[in-house]
């Protein structure tokens, strides 16, 4: 009966409430109703004024400020009273009138049910508390006191006040911010509804149809986001891969035997990493522009940046030989450090077997070096995917191409969806809604492929492999 007990008590947290609920005392059953009664009523006073102060303050709140935000979400009004001046005829003078903000409705909901969501979290663990206590007087052992709770918190709990900090700035600066992100895409929040002048609401799936929908022209939503979502794809896969191959290569002709002088050849890729990246991108795109450096010493006048043949190839071709040029150094440092670390007693037994150098490659290097840095191909593709730096610095998305990216929707010939993003929150006539539906589908594709991809390499099914 007592290890039925304990089992219960150590259950899930719905079963664990059911359990509460069903074979708790009176304690624990009214802690359901007020916050801390079970543990004040038997002499915990240090937890249960906690629980009670923490319930208060909740009440508080939601009664004052939370609960109106939270109807408003609910109700699916973010607002009726536009902000403005009305005459006073008794005054004789215009009054201004404060007026609702959609945009601090939503972001004040939002708030308020993450608040309702971490009370629910200390609720249950008041009544598991009070349930923990009823095991203990059914076993007959003495119940935790406020100093005991203090030292267990200093001692075997001690992550708990260590994880609190991060926690938080988790909570507050990325759970927050996505809820609301992702909020925003069901609203028609752009400039013709931009508060505190006016207001937005609730449109539902209406963002997404427009995003997603393939008909009309080939300049609308869709056409332009599938553009630009190629791009981003092809961009990734380029920028990834030839500074992965480019760098392994270079690796392996620095770890050569006989190639002389190798501290000096990691020593000049080094001294390319050391310069700011910004710095090198905004020196190649003036070498690179219309009137710069490349085309003053060549006697030509070739667009390499902006050049809109052929959907921009040239540019997007620059693009990614530019990403070579700052990409390889960190692949090359890399690949150098797994290179020397490879057992050499595989080369010398493929060796006696007869294998040749390209063997040997394909065989033990190339399928050792995949093994080791699956993980970190995954991170820079994903990483490419989002490369704000690279394109803006380089082109700013450009150049415009209104045949093949017009349309009002603001996208140039070499935006990713990223810097589509940043431009149309950006720009003079911002579309923070189809900006948030967007920032949706590059989680989605980054989550997405982080997970398949990862759990299909070598480096996550077989980790003892090459150890």
């Amino acid at each position: 009966m007592e290890e039925s007990i304990e089992r219960r008590a150590h259950s899930g947290i719905f079963k664990n409430l059911y359990y509460a609920m069903k074979d708790g005392s009176y304690h624990t059953r009214l802690s359901f109703l007020i916050m801390g009664f079970g543990q004040i009523s038997r002499g915990q006073l240090g937890k249960g004024l906690f629980y009670l102060g923490v319930q208060a303050i909740f009440a508080l709140y939601m009664i004052f400020f939370g609960g109106a935000y939270i109807g408003h979400l609910f109700s699916g009004d973010l607002g009726s009273r536009l902000a403005g001046e009305q005459w006073n005829e008794q005054l004789q003078i215009f009054e201004k009138i404060t007026g609702d903000n959609s945009f601090l409705i939503l972001l004040y909901g939002v708030v308020s049910l993450v608040i309702v969501f971490l009370f629910l979290a200390i609720w249950q663990m008041n009544v598991k508390g009070n349930y923990d206590n009823d095991v203990r007087e059914r076993q007959g052992r003495a119940l935790t006191t406020f100093s005991e709770d203090v030292q267990s918190l200093l001692n075997e709990k001690f992550y708990i006040p260590l994880l609190i900090p991060p926690f938080v700035g988790v909570l507050v600066f990325t759970v927050m911010p996505l809820i609301f992100m992702v909020l925003i895409a069901f609203t028609n929040y752009d400039y013709a509804h931009m508060p505190p002048g006016k207001l937005f609401d609730w449109v539902g799936l209406s963002n997404f149809k427009m995003m997603f929908s393939l008909s009309g022209n080939g300049t609308g939503f869709a056409m332009v986001f599938l553009r630009v979502l190629a791009w981003t794809f092809i961009w990734a896969f380029f920028a990834t891969f030839t500074n992965y191959f480019l760098g392994l290569i270079f690796a392996l002709l620095i770890n050569k035997k006989g190639i002389r002088l190798k501290a000096l050849w990691r020593t000049l890729f080094v001294i390319a990493i050391a310069v700011p990246q910004f710095v090198t991108l905004l020196l190649m795109q003036k070498i690179l522009d219309g009137d710069g450096i490349l085309n003053a010493i060549l006697g030509t006048r070739i667009l390499w940046l902006t050049d809109q043949r052929n959907l921009s190839l040239l540019p997007r071709t620059m693009i990614i030989l530019v990403n070579i040029w700052i990409g390889v150094p960190y692949t090359l440092l890399m690949c150098s450090g797994i290179l020397m670390n490879i057992p050499t007693d595989y080369y010398e037994a493929a060796r006696i077997d007869g294998a040749g150098p390209s063997r040997i490659f394909f065989h033990i290097t190339l399928p050792y070096m995949m093994h080791i840095t699956a993980p970190y191909l995954i991170t820079q593709f994903v990483g490419n995917i989002n490369n704000f730096n690279v394109i803006w610095l380089l082109t700013g998305g450009g150049p415009v191409d209104n045949l093949h990216y017009g349309g009002g929707t603001q996208a140039q010939s070499t935006d990713l969806l990223v810097t589509w993003l940043y431009r149309l929150t950006t720009d003079q006539n911002p579309k923070y809604n189809v900006a948030s539906v967007i920032g949706i589908v590059i989680f989605v594709i980054s989550a997405t492929l982080s997970l398949i991809t990862y759990n299909r390499t070598s480096a996550a099914k077989s980790e003892e492999a090459f150890q």
